[in-house]
């Protein structure tokens, strides 16, 4: 969860496209990370124009720039390539 800190809004806000060009992740990994919590939230400036505060994307990309510095992420497991079902390792 984000601090009360992290959650003041800015005057800035960016849109999807600006947002991708920030935050290298896929729409749906962003979409599903807000769900739980670990992403800013979008909010709507219309109907039809979604944005997100540039300060609290700012802040989120700081603070898992520190996570991953103390190694405090966990990262996903290697695959085993032994168990492919195409192109196994042959030994």
């Amino acid at each position: 969860m984000m601090s009360k800190a992290e959650n003041s809004p800015s005057k800035r806000t960016v849109r999807k496209q600006q947002l991708r060009e920030i935050v290298p992740l896929a729409d749906s990994t962003i979409y599903e990370m807000e769900q739980r919590g670990e992403f800013p939230q979008r909010f709507y400036l219309t109907a039809r124009c979604v944005v997100w505060d540039l300060g609290e994307v700012e802040a989120w990309l700081d603070a898992r720039r520190r996570a991953s510095q103390a190694k405090t992420l966990s990262r996903a497991p290697t695959p085993d390539v032994n168990l492919r079902r195409t192109r196994p390792v042959k030994h």
